[in-house]
């Protein structure tokens, strides 16, 4: 499966490594951009000049956050797709993480931890060892 397959098309299935791999690379880079953001309002507040704080990279560090967020909507979705898809349920199933407290369980529990179908199932074969270049 190319990258491009991977993150944009909501067909086939993939295993839990590859989601894990997804759910770090987002998890670090909204760490990074909360770390820059935090450092930069530390080092204006160390200033005292209140007027500074919010002149500081913050600001842009959380001007960005959103964007990001916009950006990793439909490759989150994909990915999610793909891994409800590897333990045979609908795409449909993404809606569940919006109930309260249990949903977000639920769908971590399935996403991350509960073995896909072994062999063919209806939304295709199961996924292969490796991630082609694109």
């Amino acid at each position: 499966m190319s990258w491009t397959e991977l993150l944009f098309s909501f067909q086939g299935r993939i295993g839990r490594a590859p989601y894990w791999y997804f759910a770090l690379a987002v998890t670090v880079l909204y760490g990074a951009l909360f770390a820059y953001a935090g450092a930069s309002m530390f080092s204006a507040a160390s200033l005292g000049d209140a007027n500074a704080i919010s002149q500081s990279g913050s600001g842009l560090a959380m001007t960005i956050v959103p964007i990001v967020s916009l950006l990793l909507l439909w490759p989150s979705l994909a990915i999610c797709a793909k891994r409800w898809h590897d333990v045979d349920k609908s795409a449909w199933w993404i809606l569940i993480a919006l109930v309260p407290v249990v949903g977000g369980l639920i769908a971590l529990v399935f996403n991350g931890f509960i073995a896909g179908t072994p062999g063919p199932n209806r939304f295709g074969n199961p996924p292969g060892r490796t991630l082609a270049a694109a």
